[in-house]
């Protein structure tokens, strides 16, 4: 991380890979103290254009060290952006993207998606950029509104189509994509529409970027409401090896179908 700073602030553009995200926190001072505040430190007169991708995400029984969703840690420090793809098209738009930025950026790969077969889709060859902070609507509903980023968000996708097809709940996936900047627009207009919503994310419970976005839903979408917004979330646990284990402190499916029609019936 330090020779990637280094070759940025003598003008070049330069991404830097952790072979799982969890131990970017070998380089955390780096990241924080220096990259994200040399902008603001310089004056405008310095940037640090380099983009830190790296797997992130459990599911797949890696255990404590391979498994962790720790982007909290870098949106709460201001000067990064974080960007979350949750398809294939999307990580190469917003790689593309967060290489031209000329702010550094922390990109997570959710390796459960390098995986799913299911959501295999063309990319195109040709150049383009998915824009940062710009939510997705992956669904469209009109009872309650589902808000994730990464791999929830096929979670999210499959509760929408059991709570039609069981309950008769309509409901609006949002792929929030980048976390910082945050498309605050998106998620206010969703809930303008359905007046609930549930807020998922793989991440522990406790500082979870979700706690965030349930934050801003109070700030902007309060009287919009007609029940109070929940959250999905890990387990405040590090993330077991043993796969029973696993898959019980992380979020499911089922989760998110008893969320939705706990906020429908309410």
């Amino acid at each position: 991380v330090g020779v990637a700073i280094g070759l940025a602030l003598k003008g070049r553009p330069v991404m830097a890979e952790m072979q799982f995200i969890d131990f970017i926190s070998c380089g955390f001072d780096q990241i924080v103290n220096n990259a994200a505040t040399m902008y603001y430190r310089t004056a405008g007169k310095a940037s640090v254009p380099i983009v830190i991708r790296g797997p992130s995400g459990g599911y797949g029984g890696g255990g404590p060290y391979h498994s962790q969703q720790n982007e909290s840690w870098f949106a709460h420090s201001p000067g990064l952006k974080v960007v979350c793809p949750s398809t294939p098209f999307d990580a190469k738009g917003l790689l593309k993207a967060s290489l031209r930025d000329p702010n550094p950026v922390i990109f997570y790969e959710v390796k459960e998606l390098y995986r799913k077969r299911e959501i295999e889709e063309i990319v195109p060859d040709e150049d383009y950029i998915v824009p940062l902070g710009k939510a997705a609507v992956r669904r469209e509903g009109t009872d309650v509104t589902f808000i994730s980023y990464g791999n929830p968000v096929h979670f999210c996708l499959s509760a929408a189509e059991q709570l039609q097809e069981e309950e008769n709940i309509s409901a609006e996936v949002i792929d929030l994509r980048t976390l910082v900047p945050l498309d605050d627009d998106a998620i206010i207009e969703s809930i303008k529409k359905t007046n609930r919503v549930v807020v998922v994310n793989e991440a522990s419970r406790t500082c979870g970027f979700a706690g965030e976005i349930v934050a801003r839903i109070n700030d902007y979408c309060f009287e919009y409401l007609d029940a109070p917004p929940i959250r999905v979330t890990r387990a405040d646990t590090p993330v077991p090896w043993v796969k029973p284990l696993e898959m019980a402190v992380l979020p499911s499916v089922e989760d998110i179908v008893q969320a939705g029609i706990k906020v429908a019936r309410y």
